[in-house]
């Protein structure tokens, strides 16, 4: 039989349409997985029959489906005993997943029987995910058959019990986004929760409500830097001291924005390590114009230390029925202590340690902080030598014989070894980055900061003031200072007095600045007030210190000796310490950040090569604008052109 034109023509038509619906996915059927089908992939799995159906207990996810929006239905039998059954959804990895789950055994009860959780590295976070949007109450029937179903559009979900028309809980703001996957069923296989005529359909027409606008929290504190994740069992965290500078140095910081109710989310960024707890370092810097009290709230999972610019402020624990059998250690700004801020750069840092149930924090102040000055378009690599030094630690500029001198401390020193012993040197090089002579001066112990003064040049080292002639090449002369613990920098005065740092533990207040003059050395300021100083610069009738004990670049009256605060840098070792041709100072802090500092303390963040690069006692070439930072742990000296 012959199709006549008109029935072609309405056949045509018809198949033309019916293809726009398959391919818009605005129209397909609901496809039902048995449990008995190979496109299953299985995890601790039983399937048995339960309340005259074939029910499925434990965990199962669907092969090789890329479901992005559309809807996932299943039947869902419980105990009423403690057990958390759900629908895993979005699946990228075995690591990342959106998750909805019942608590049945909190139905009636409390508000968080139905919960969504993003699940980022392997930790679902469901103490940080908690309230609107997120969990919500229900009663959820016991011994019987109810339905469950999901639909899921874009960054929006929303959950249906029992056949109902209004949605049980609406899921504002998905937190891994616009992302597609695998879908399965996630649940025990003790019996407490059974499953039964799981499907799903693809489609892509769901009308959501515009999400509820987000209500902005006052005075968050949004940018943080997050470390490597570490196991817990390495630190005591009560107990713990602020982590050593190459701990800072080395800590794999990554840059991060929190959400706008505060909220970081380690796991995020942050693999969990196996086996046992594990630790992350968080931090932020922020600026103030004054010396004032703040109160900081927070929140956290599972337990924390606070420390303010290097000084351990605070130490508690949130974990799950830590506080009482029904505590759940749900993030909230709940928590509070008072910054004690200084005028200038303030480090909040936090230790958040992770057992179980989600890994993060939050902060807010109660006043607005500003976030630093940064200009890092004001510096421009110029050269960088290779990597040829042992541990460079200081460049000094000699302006008579246009030459670079660069100490090479070299780790490797011994404290108490023999001359025999001595690997440390001095180097020569050209102000193109050119190495002149690598090995110029050798046989120094640790040698650190350098000064010159009628043709000689100096610099300590261990438990020594070295003075090295410089037209010969050669040391001329050795003056101990037996009783010094770490001479590390030295500035010499318009008289050729040469100040030096013993830069002596921070917790010990006997730090010390030596002076020479007539060919005897004394100690010329000890006390608190120069606590583990390290930089030093002479300028104007004044010594420039780096006081790492208390964070503040600060000002020593030759004449009178009287010690001046001029700006608080934070926690870090304030290491080199040179003058521009306008007065202002430029700064280091060794761990990476290099500041210009007006002299009334404004700081413009000119760089920061943290993780990278260490920025030590580093030299600034008035004449030519040229800034030279020797690299320390990266063995190199690179030079900058400051705009």
């Amino acid at each position: 039989m012959k199709l006549i034109p008109c029935k072609l023509k309405i056949f045509s038509f018809i198949f033309t349409c019916f293809s726009i619906l398959l391919q818009t996915n605005s129209f397909l059927f609901a496809e039902t997985i048995k449990f008995d089908s190979t496109k299953w992939e299985f995890k601790n799995v039983e399937i048995k029959k339960h309340l005259g159906r074939e029910a499925l207990l434990g965990s199962a996810i669907l092969k090789d489906v890329e479901f992005e929006n559309g809807i996932i239905e299943v039947d869902i039998a419980v105990t009423g005993a403690r057990s958390y059954p759900g629908i895993i959804f979005r699946l990228q990895s075995e690591n990342n997943y959106e998750k909805f789950y019942i608590r049945p055994h909190r139905a009636g009860l409390y508000p968080d029987a139905l919960q969504y959780t993003p699940v980022f590295n392997k930790v679902a976070g469901w103490q940080l995910y908690n309230g609107e949007g997120f969990t919500a109450g229900s009663t959820i029937p016991t011994n019987q058959w109810f339905h469950l179903k999901i639909e899921i559009s874009g960054k929006q979900a929303r959950v249906f019990l029992n056949n109902s028309e209004k949605s049980s809980l609406v899921i504002n703001d998905l937190k891994h986004g616009y992302s597609k996957g695998s879908i399965g069923l996630n649940g025990p296989k003790n019996g407490s929760a059974n499953f039964s005529n799981f499907s799903y359909q693809v489609m892509n027409d769901f009308k959501f409500e515009a999400p509820p606008e987000i209500k902005k929290i006052e005075e968050i504190l949004t940018d943080w830097e997050l470390s490597k994740p570490f196991k817990a069992s390495k630190i005591d965290i009560e107990l713990v001291s602020y982590p050593r500078f190459y701990q800072i140095f080395s800590a794999g910081w990554q840059k991060v924005k929190s959400e706008p109710n505060g909220l970081v989310d380690i796991a995020k960024y942050a693999k969990r390590t196996k086996g046992g707890p594990d630790c992350a370092m968080a931090r932020t810097i922020v600026r103030s114009d004054k010396k004032q009290l703040v109160r900081l709230n927070f929140g956290y999972s599972d337990e924390i230390t606070v420390f303010l610019n290097g000084k351990k402020l605070f130490y508690g624990m949130s974990a799950y029925k830590w506080r009482d059998p029904s505590f759940l250690g749900i993030v909230g700004l709940n928590d509070a202590v008072f910054l004690e801020l200084e005028n200038g750069l303030n480090e909040i840092y936090f230790l958040v340690k992770e057992n179980f149930g989600g890994w993060g924090f939050m902060a807010k102040t109660d006043q607005p902080l500003q976030a630093p000055n940064k200009n890092h378009k004001k510096l421009t690599k110029v050269w960088e030598t290779e990597k040829v030094f042992l541990t460079p630690e200081s460049v000094l500029y000699d302006p008579e014989h246009e030459i670079l001198y660069v100490s090479s401390f070299d780790n490797r020193y011994k404290k108490n070894a023999t001359p025999e012993e001595y690997t440390g040197f001095i180097s020569k090089v050209k102000l193109n980055g050119e190495i002149e002579n690598l090995k110029w001066i050798t046989g120094l112990h640790a040698p650190c900061g350098m000064g010159i003064f009628n043709n000689k040049l100096y610099t300590v080292e261990r438990g020594n003031l070295v003075e090295i002639d410089i037209e010969a090449g050669k040391i001329t002369n050795r003056f101990p200072i037996p009783d010094s613990d770490f001479l590390n920098d030295l500035a010499i005065d318009k008289d050729g007095n040469i100040y030096m740092t013993d830069t002596r533990p921070s917790s010990n207040p006997d730090s010390r600045i030596y002076r020479f003059k007539d060919g005897r050395i004394k100690i010329w300021l000890a006390g608190e007030e120069i606590n583990w100083a390290n930089g030093l610069y002479y300028y104007d009738g004044k010594l420039l210190v780096g006081n790492s004990g208390d964070g503040f670049l600060k000002s020593v009256d030759i004449k009178t000796k009287k010690v001046e605060k001029i700006t608080c840098l934070g926690a870090g070792i304030v290491d080199g310490i040179p003058v521009d041709s306008e007065g202002n100072y430029l700064v280091s802090h060794w761990e990476g950040q290099t500041y210009l500092i007006s002299p009334k303390g404004k700081i413009v963040e000119l760089m920061d090569t943290i993780g990278d690069i260490n920025c030590a006692d580093f030299e600034f070439i008035k004449e030519k604008n040229l800034l030279l930072i020797p690299t320390f742990v990266g063995n190199r000296v690179v030079a900058y052109q400051l705009n």
